[in-house]
């Protein structure tokens, strides 16, 4: 069998983002995307708060990815005996970062086909 060890992936990460950075940011909940007055359609920043102390941030950029998807429970289970909330993935994954863009103006497509999942034969993982 083929296991996928994921949890290798976020040191790698997170020791590339340390080293391309100025400074980084952990622990931050973004709530709101800042739009670009002078440019239509095109987000300058972003507004956080630290999780832990509770203090408010400001980011400017000239590009933001929102990285943080997928959320459970969005759509009505196909059976009456499928209850809601008996998920794959988190249960409290509420698709904040979806909203995040609705916000921001963004045009939602495709949303059917949020998740795309690698199978393969004798193997294990999402």
């Amino acid at each position: 069998q083929i296991m996928i060890n994921g949890e290798s992936y976020k040191p790698i990460v997170a020791e590339a983002a340390k080293k391309s950075a100025d400074k980084v940011f952990n622990r931050i909940c973004v709530t709101h995307l800042l739009m670009d007055d002078s440019k239509e359609n095109r987000v300058a920043g972003a507004v956080g708060f630290n999780v832990r102390t509770g203090d408010y941030h400001v980011f400017k950029s000239k590009a933001v990815i929102v990285g943080a998807g997928g959320a459970s429970n969005i759509f009505r289970p196909r059976s009456v005996g499928e209850g809601a909330g008996r998920v794959w993935y988190a249960p409290w994954s509420s698709g904040s970062a979806y909203g995040l863009m609705i916000q921001a103006g963004a045009k939602m497509t495709q949303m059917e086909n949020r998740i795309v999942l690698a199978r393969f034969k004798d193997g294990y993982g999402p």
